[in-house]
């Protein structure tokens, strides 16, 4: 099988369809955080405005501009993060990188629809872009908390 052939692979149907259907997209007013992240091998930028109440995300948007791979992602956070505390984040984000790099099972609920980037772990330069958003995500829940702490 070809390079190509499989890069095609990768790019599945569902993949683009949650690429092509991002969730909570509107930038936050006055944001408690703001994180933008970028991918500096593919240039993928994701920002994250959130907002945390009572130990988890009450508020989100997203600006995201990545390849479809990174966009799906994205699309999967953005569907399940609101009510999530920090702990879930990071094990989503773990998770992700684990299956990606170890090749580990896919994150559990919430965000077990990240599975569908599994075939990415033969690109390992699309790795960064497919974090960017629990990164930024995690960072921003992060600063929230501190300005709340403050």
């Amino acid at each position: 099988m070809s390079a190509e052939t499989d890069l095609i692979k990768l790019y599945s149907q569902r993949i683009l369809a949650l690429a092509a259907d991002i969730p909570l997209t509107d930038r936050l007013e006055a944001p408690a955080a703001t994180v933008k992240k970028r991918s500096p091998l593919c240039g993928s930028t994701v920002t994250v405005d959130l907002d945390v109440a009572d130990g988890r995300v009450a508020r989100f948007g997203q600006d995201v501009k990545a390849c479809a791979l990174g966009q799906a992602a994205a699309a999967v956070v953005g569907a399940h993060v609101i009510g999530r505390t920090r702990d879930e984040i990071a094990a989503a984000r773990d998770g992700l990188r684990a299956m990606l790099k170890d090749g580990a099972p896919p994150p559990g609920p919430p965000f077990q629809d990240l599975a569908v980037l599994e075939p990415a772990r033969d690109y390992k330069n699309r790795h960064a872009s497919i974090m960017l958003a629990l990164e930024a995500t995690l960072e921003a829940f992060d600063k929230a908390q501190e300005a709340a702490c403050a």
